[in-house]
């Protein structure tokens, strides 16, 4: 399944790097003030501009945030209206640039919370380590992973599962030898920013009309 997912991602799309250094100089924003407000260090921020590194969906959403814009100004996702998915029809997408592919499953809908995906992580993956607002459930659905949580390391297997605030260090990596597949879900707002946009543009039209 893994292996079948990489072969059907789109790596066609430009790395993230140049995008946010153009976002960044065009906010005016140092490094610091990035990292600052993303909850990354300069270091790896610094890699990514670089095309050193690839963050994780997670990761890129806190930088989308800092500057301001959606997750859809540096990639292409689905987006879900409807709450049922099937397996067979669900499309798969990627950060340009990482050998990691998710499948969405979580509805986009007006007040919704949770975010959810399907990741597929190959053999030697490594996610950078993060920390975050909200909290995180990890369910191992297939292979092995290693979870790194405040430092203490935890081998995880299909059928295992974690449940943990996002503000603890966090990370994660694949050295089993073989692919795995996990289940994510957690409260680190993603993909609501298209919502979230309409909304406050509805509330900004209200509030201009009490105001003439």
């Amino acid at each position: 399944m893994a292996n079948q997912a990489v072969a059907t991602a789109d790596f066609s799309q430009p790395k993230v790097g140049a995008l946010i250094r153009a976002r960044r100089r065009q906010m005016h924003m140092t490094l610091e003030e990035v990292c600052q407000a993303a909850g990354i260090t300069k270091g790896y921020l610094s890699q990514v501009e670089r095309d050193q590194a690839t963050p994780t969906l997670g990761t890129l959403a806190q930088i989308a945030r800092s500057l301001d814009v959606g997750m859809d100004y540096f990639i292409a996702t689905p987006s879900l209206e409807d709450s049922l998915t099937r397996a067979e029809e669900r499309p798969k997408f990627s950060v340009a640039g990482s050998s990691m592919t998710y499948e969405r499953i979580a509805a986009d809908f007006a007040g919704n919370i949770l975010s959810s995906f399907v990741m597929h992580v190959p053999h030697g993956y490594r996610s950078e380590t993060v920390s975050h607002e909200g909290e995180e459930i990890l369910y191992v659905l297939e292979g092995t992973i290693t979870q790194s949580l405040d430092n203490e390391e935890i081998e995880m297997k299909a059928g295992d599962s974690l449940h943990f605030r996002g503000n603890r260090p966090h990370a994660w990596r694949n050295e089993s030898g073989k692919p795995a597949r996990l289940l994510w879900t957690g409260t680190l707002p993603l993909f609501r920013g298209r919502t979230a946009s309409a909304e406050g543009k509805t509330k900004t039209k209200k509030t201009s009309r009490k105001l003439k």
